[in-house]
């Protein structure tokens, strides 16, 4: 029986995503154990993201103790690396796409079902993301923008206490946790309107490079499908050179559409866009060309 050590964040959501892969593994006649690895990310709460230096703060630790080989396997939320990965290291496999679709959880007091969202004039909206901010901005400018740090339970308990009227999160997050949100309105927002992440809802499992033992077993669980779509997303994540700071959202849903929200700046407001085509080949480098060419 061959034996593999999976590195993961403490979190509830990192755990859960360790957990399910360790089961899959298992599956596979392999012995898995759990190693957790606290990040930057995690022991830096006070600041919004883009106050925090570098891109992928909630994986480093994890791919070091990769390198070193004190683990065999990163299980991430793809959308959390870097779309450059360090030498040494590869993507052995990407699993099934949960939905990928964003959430609003709103407060019963600030709903308001005369405006967008439900949510009532002049909110407070809770989130942390460029990304997110830049398309809040784009439907509801009179809503006040307020950052959000904490893992998934810790959020929803802060918009509980009535720090926020509402939050943002990520609805595959909630799904894994089976989180009990019957106290709030839950808002179900548009992937294709309020576009998500590159490659949210997918996870990437992460391995040394050569190491052909935990390569041949990982690789079994690859979603090739998912794969292609998210490598689209994410190369044009490359090929503007952003970090998961970058006001960017990309979802390919299939072969032929793309939905991309963008902008330079939060504060101004993102900028939507859907492209067609006849397969994904190159699409990337059309889509960065097309929103490169926008902002001239």
């Amino acid at each position: 029986m061959e034996k593999i050590i999976i590195g993961s964040r403490g979190s509830d959501l990192a755990l859960w995503q360790a957990n399910f892969v360790k089961s899959e593994l298992e599956k596979l006649n392999c012995e898995v154990e759990i190693k957790i690895i606290k990040t930057q990310g995690d022991m830096i709460q006070n600041l919004s993201f883009d106050k925090l230096e570098g891109k992928g703060f909630f994986t480093k630790e994890i791919e070091k103790e990769l390198l070193d080989g004190t683990v065999d396997l990163a299980v991430h939320s793809h959308k959390d690396l870097e779309t450059n990965p360090p030498a040494g290291l590869k993507i052995a496999a990407v699993s099934d796409r949960e939905d990928p679709a964003e959430l609003l959880l709103i407060n019963p007091d600030a709903v308001d079902e005369n405006y967008t969202w439900s949510l009532k004039k002049d909110a407070v909206i809770g989130t942390s993301s460029a990304r997110r901010k830049s398309l809040v901005v784009r439907s509801r400018e009179d809503l006040e923008i307020k950052d959000l740090r904490g893992n998934v339970p810790t959020r929803i308990q802060k918009l509980k206490d009535g720090n926020y009227d509402a939050i943002l999160l990520a609805k595959a997050g909630v799904s894994r946790l089976q989180i009990n949100l019957d106290d709030l309105k839950v808002v179900e927002l548009d992937p294709t309107e309020f576009v998500p992440a590159p490659a949210q809802g997918v996870l990437g499992l992460q391995i040394r490079e050569g190491d052909t033992r935990v390569e041949n077993i990982v690789s079994q669980l690859n979603n090739a499908e998912v794969a292609e779509k998210i490598g689209v997303e994410r190369k044009v994540l490359n090929l503007l050179e952003g970090g998961c700071q970058l006001p960017l959202g990309v979802y390919c849903p299939n072969t032929t559409e793309v939905y991309v929200s963008y902008t330079n700046n939060w504060q101004e407001g993102a900028d939507w866009f859907k492209f067609d085509a006849d397969d994904l080949e190159g699409m990337a480098e059309f889509i960065v060309e097309e929103l490169q060419n926008d902002n001239e």
